[in-house]
């Protein structure tokens, strides 16, 4: 993966507007500054946007949480993201995700067994990533069965995510030590 391109920010080294945004990162439902923000941080005004959505998509949106973090896992897995796919993969499996899903998403193949609501965010998230649309059909399973803000929760998180994963692909953004890349590349 080759070195961490960003050097590390600490709210020693940075100037006032990251430190003014990174303060409000920090104070917030997140607890800390990790993952996407040492990259988003060098555009403080984007950070602090984004971050707002990011706390929407994490901790407000409608979509139950483990519907929420396959979603993310599918996004993962889309832009081979590790640190993104290692971070939330641990949040799946608290939320009750089937390991064996998150372990068919990681090999780039839809889930064995899954719950209607479980196929309906693959196949939405899927098509979306795929196709960069969503068929009539897509649209309308995913309608029925979440209603318009839990189709655009969904959207929001594919969305939100993919920005995360491009800021921790461009970063080099670091596995913890010792932890070995998670997902293999797809063939």
């Amino acid at each position: 993966m080759g070195p961490q391109r960003f050097t590390p920010l600490t709210l020693e080294t940075m100037n006032p507007e990251q430190r003014r945004v990174a303060e409000g990162i920090i104070s917030g439902p997140r607890g800390g500054m990790r993952g996407p923000f040492n990259a988003l941080l060098r555009a403080p005004e984007l950070a602090e946007h984004a971050q707002k959505l990011g706390a929407y998509v994490r901790f407000g949106c409608s979509l139950p949480e483990a519907l929420k973090e396959m979603a993310i896992l599918i996004t993962g897995r889309h832009w081979t993201a590790q640190y993104e796919w290692y971070a939330h993969n641990q949040l799946a499996m608290k939320a009750g995700l089937n390991p064996a899903i998150s372990a068919a998403i990681a090999e780039g193949k839809r889930p064995a067994q899954m719950s209607k609501e479980e196929a309906v965010v693959y196949d939405f998230c899927t098509e979306l990533l795929e196709t960069r649309t969503i068929s009539d059909a897509t649209f309308a399973r995913t309608h029925d069965t979440f209603g318009e803000r839990g189709l655009m929760d969904l959207v929001g998180a594919v969305g939100y995510y993919s920005l995360v994963s491009m800021c921790l692909n461009i970063d080099r953004y670091p596995l913890p030590e010792g932890v070995a890349p998670p997902l293999q590349p797809l063939k």
